[in-house]
């Protein structure tokens, strides 16, 4: 459990932030006291003092110890997006907020999209569906993936959600190259890929496409070749097991 000890170094860098603002705290009342004697500040402490650049230390270290902090703080999130996207120990269905499960995988995959294209999101605030969350992030992540290698650069991909009597919907749209009519019918198939050899094994949908039809939901595609691609996954908010 990583957010022991994250937890563990980052109370103690407080705790050493609160040590140091002391320490330096004594040392302007030592000098304080020089200066009222008359003294001065001795040549030894003078020649340390410069040695070291002190001047610098006192402003360098405070913000060294915000940015160890401020990284800590980074790595608990990602930690915790990648539980969130995972679920580990939870196989079982469950409800889950797909809009935090979207969210989660977004931040999972930001290097692939983050030099491609800006993300947009419009969350209408859909219900807790019932389903296996980690197999639904899984989806997503393949969506927002396919969506980020279809653009090139300077692209947009949006992701939004909305309800539909007893089920709701979540899709991804890029601004991409889009899918030629000829393949879009079969962008399912397994080991179906237009990507160069080596780019994609052709799973990543079909994949996607066996676990919401578990979930006894659908995927629904548009896309206009030069224009883009939207993929929207529908799911029922309530699991009914097939018989």
């Amino acid at each position: 459990e990583i957010n022991n000890p994250v937890g563990f170094v980052n109370s103690n860098l407080g705790t050493l932030g609160k040590y140091m603002t002391n320490l330096f705290e004594v040392i302007k009342s030592y000098e304080a006291a020089e200066a009222r004697v008359g003294g001065g500040v001795c040549p030894e402490v003078a020649e340390m003092k410069k040695k070291v650049d002190f001047g610098y230390l006192v402003e360098d270290i405070p913000s060294l110890l915000k940015e160890s902090q401020d990284g800590l703080a980074r790595v608990k999130r990602i930690v915790q997006d990648l539980k969130d996207f995972s679920h580990v120990d939870e196989s079982n269905w469950q409800h889950a907020n797909l809009e935090q499960g979207m969210d989660s995988t977004l931040n999972v995959v930001a290097n692939e999209i983050k030099y491609k294209a800006k993300v947009v999101k419009e969350y209408a605030g859909i219900p807790d569906v019932e389903c296996m969350p980690s197999q639904i992030n899984q989806v997503f992540m393949n969506m927002l993936v396919n969506a980020a290698q279809a653009i090139e650069k300077d692209g947009t991909i949006t992701v939004r959600s909305g309800i539909s009597g007893d089920e709701v919907w979540v899709e991804v749209e890029d601004t991409g190259k889009g899918i030629s009519p000829e393949h879009l019918n079969r962008i399912f198939d397994p080991f179906f890929t237009t990507k160069p050899v080596g780019k994609g094994t052709g799973l990543g949908l079909s994949l996607s496409y066996g676990i919401v039809q578990k979930h006894n939901g659908r995927i629904e595609v548009k896309s206009e070749v030069g224009k883009g691609s939207t993929f929207r996954v529908w799911l029922p908010v309530k699991h009914v097991a097939k018989e």
